[in-house]
């Protein structure tokens, strides 16, 4: 319960702090470092990222993100399925 309240949690702020960064970035403001969106991706928040990439064409076009973006989702993918595999048991 907890660990769902905290995915779909960090998945809605990745996704808005992509859209952030994409507006900010169109205002010539300061913006959100590459590494805190990665870190968010990582922590959690490949959804959102995947979601952020799509919805606002933003950081699509940089390698780092094409790749390591759905690879952290793998991951999550394949962490949530040794626990429910395990819990199972």
């Amino acid at each position: 319960m907890i660990w769902g309240c905290y995915l779909i949690l960090i998945n809605i702020i990745t996704y808005y702090m992509f859209g952030e960064d994409k507006k900010r970035a169109k205002q010539q403001k300061w913006r959100i470092s590459e590494s805190t969106l990665l870190w968010m991706a990582f922590l959690g928040g490949a959804i959102g990222a995947l979601l952020g990439m799509r919805n606002f064409h933003h950081k699509t076009q940089k390698r780092k993100f094409r790749i390591l973006v759905p690879l952290f989702l793998v991951l999550h993918l394949y962490i949530g399925y040794l626990i429910l595999t395990h819990v199972a048991l």
